[in-house]
């Protein structure tokens, strides 16, 4: 039988005279769940109407409701609900996992199993959010009002005991968490023992004691140790962004800021004579949401990963800001490094042409071509040369970390659009010393094999396929939207590697290795160590970079799909090549050379969109108004023009 207003009484009666009051909820979940958006305060206002309608009904219900909630311990649903669980986050997603293949048998007299029956839909929240306070008030009310004195006085004794001893165990647990070597190794001072979680513990102790005798108490210092505990959850956060981090540590910052918010709310509840129906409906809220979350795999995963993101998007966000420009002196800086890193370019080019004529084998080939890639990338970062397309994954992230930083706001944005067109403006001086060394270097060399040789480096067919390669109407865009997506991804390489390299003190490991002791004088072994664990994530983030270039063709052979990669620096040197090679004059030269700015504009439009996407996620910020920093930029133009693509009139920036 299905709970509505035809029904009300004779299934209210039935539960009641059967002593089930859990199917009576359960139906009434149902109702509200299956009600249309927008009418379930009114189906409740009409609920609370038909209640003061039939007095003996409302009172039978509100004494069994009384009594069946005074044979539940509560403590074990205030304490577990919403919380991360103390097994750690591997033991966790694999009980988790288990529960969806062989789930657990549900007691409907266990309050933490009863909340999950009810509520164990992912939209549950939604609905239950959406139900106005007013309403589930108006209901509690008339409960209350029909309540027998004796009742009603059990009832909050049995509340009160529960609330207190769950806010008690609490505040032990956040004791004890501090005790952690992953916390200590953040931040050594929790060794001492006046720390903010102990200190804290200790006055929730006295609390608790001037509650359970209804003595005054004054709080100042409670809440004192409280804001001291939030901002030492906030600075061991902060320290794990800079000083590593990991799943296990994410896991357990994320409990920990769970647990304090569950004291502050539980002791806002138990905290007066009066239970304040507000605060019981939002504790409560908050928990039937949870449970619909408490078995829910991607939920674990989303809540342990968001720390680890912010701290591999922090270190990426470091290094791009040293690929902002923003002097002439900066800009010229970013372009001679570029040019540096076109001449290898130009010869890294040559090189994967020369592997296609030696080597037959398609998948060994693309493994040479993903080593060439790799060691030349690595390369060019070893010599402080710059790969243009490397800096949006790079700065992306810079301006995800300026969003995050800053409240919205309209000198906000505009401080925002400058960046924009410093980041433009450095790309720009990237973009030129790449493709025009590259291009350059490429036609000289061409033009000295044919002086030296007498004859064109590459034949016909090498020049047919190099033209093609970079034709727009031959799926090179999308060649070039893959190439972006593995930049973004080397970026994201990068920072997991620059946080694996904090988190595991490489410095000092290496410093102290006995292998190195033994091959290396003590000065040459701590030069390398300090060089390896500032630039470990970018050397691996260029190699693995190189390799992903190299084997997407072979992963497209494999599968019988159009895979492929085009990138803006090797078809310009790829260009200068066929150019010189078969004498093709200017037109096609121009020509060219506009399908690859095409190319490098595809290239760096999905890098950077992807890393921007990403990067504002874990950090939890987001763009106010795109249309509002684009209408900034126009107007940064419109005063500075030609600060957008050159070092000009910089010395006006507001």
């Amino acid at each position: 039988m299905l709970f509505n207003h035809d029904n009300l009484t004779t299934l209210i009666e039935q539960k009641l005279n059967d002593n089930d009051m859990f199917a009576l909820l359960n139906h009434f979940c149902q109702w509200l769940r299956n009600s249309e958006d927008g009418m379930r305060g009114q189906a409740l206002y009409q609920l609370v109407k038909y209640l003061k309608q039939h007095k003996t009904l409302t009172e039978n219900l509100a004494a069994q409701l009384c009594r069946w909630l005074c044979g539940m311990r509560l403590y074990p649903l205030l304490i577990s609900n919403g919380i991360l669980g103390r097994e750690g986050f591997g033991r966790e997603l694999r009980a988790r996992f288990y529960e969806k293949i062989n789930p657990s048998f549900k007691d409907v007299n266990d309050l933490r199993d009863i909340f999950f029956l009810l509520f164990n839909n992912k939209n549950d929240s939604q609905w239950l959010n959406n139900v106005p306070l007013q309403a589930w008030s108006s209901l509690l009310k008339i409960l209350h009002r029909y309540t027998s004195a004796h009742d009603r006085e059990t009832l909050n004794n049995h509340l009160r005991y529960e609330g207190l001893f769950a806010i008690k165990m609490l505040s032990i647990w956040l004791a004890a968490e501090e005790m952690e070597p992953e916390l200590m190794r953040l931040d050594p001072s929790l060794l001492d023992a006046d720390s903010p979680f102990v200190a804290l513990q200790r006055e929730v102790m006295h609390w608790i004691d001037a509650r359970r005798t209804n003595q005054a108490f004054d709080d100042a210092h409670l809440q004192v140790m409280f804001d001291q505990s939030q901002a030492l959850i906030e600075r061991l956060k902060k320290k794990g962004a800079t000083m590593g981090s990991s799943l296990g540590v994410a896991y357990l910052l994320e409990r920990l800021e769970q647990t304090l918010d569950r004291l502050a709310a539980l002791m806002e509840v138990f905290g007066s004579n009066r239970f304040l129906p507000r605060r019981i409906l939002l504790l409560t809220a908050n928990l039937a949401s949870a449970s619909a979350d408490k078995h829910s795999m991607s939920k674990l995963w989303k809540q342990s990963v968001n720390m680890l993101s912010r701290s591999i998007t922090q270190n990426t966000s470091d290094h791009g800001e040293h690929y902002i420009t923003r002097s002439k002196r900066e800009y010229l800086t970013m372009f001679y490094s570029a040019a540096g890193g076109g001449v290898l370019i130009a010869l890294m080019a040559l090189f994967k042409i020369y592997l296609g004529g030696v080597i037959e084998d398609k998948v060994w080939k693309c493994v040479a071509e993903g080593l060439n890639y790799g060691i030349g990338f690595t390369l060019i970062f070893m010599l402080h040369f710059t790969v243009a397309t490397k800096q949006p994954a790079m700065t992306a992230a810079r301006f995800a970390d300026a969003v995050g930083k800053n409240p919205q706001g309209r000198a906000v944005n505009m401080k925002l659009a400058q960046l924009l067109v410093d980041v433009f403006r450095s790309q720009a001086a990237a973009v030129a010393g790449n493709v025009l060394v590259a291009v350059g270097i490429a036609a000289l060399i061409a033009w000295g094999y044919r002086y030296v040789q007498g004859q064109a480096l590459l034949n016909a067919d090498q020049i047919h396929y190099q033209l093609h390669s970079i034709d727009p109407t031959q799926g090179t865009l999308w060649f070039a939207a893959i190439a972006g997506l593995w930049l973004f991804c080397s970026g994201i390489i990068s920072g997991f590697f620059d946080n694996r390299c904090h988190y595991l003190n490489m410095r000092m490991r290496l410093q102290e290795h006995p292998l190195l002791k033994r091959l290396m004088p003590t000065t040459l072994r701590e030069r390398f160590a300090e060089y390896m664990h500032q630039n470990y994530g970018s050397i691996m983030g260029n190699f693995c970079f190189g390799m992903l270039l190299g084997l997407t063709s072979v992963v497209g052979y494999w599968l019988d799909l159009p895979l492929d990669i085009r990138h803006i620096a090797f078809s310009s040197a790829n260009i200068g090549y066929a150019i010189i090679s078969g004498e093709l004059g200017w037109a096609i030269f121009w020509q060219s050379l506009a399908f690859v700015l095409l190319i490098g504009a595809v290239n760096l439009i999905v890098s950077f969109s992807l890393t921007l996407s990403l990067a504002l996620r874990s950090l939890n910020a987001e763009v106010e108004s795109w249309r509002e920093i684009i209408r900034c930029v126009g107007r940064i133009l419109q005063q500075r023009p030609l600060s957008l693509i050159l070092p000009l009139q910089l010395e006006h920036k507001s």
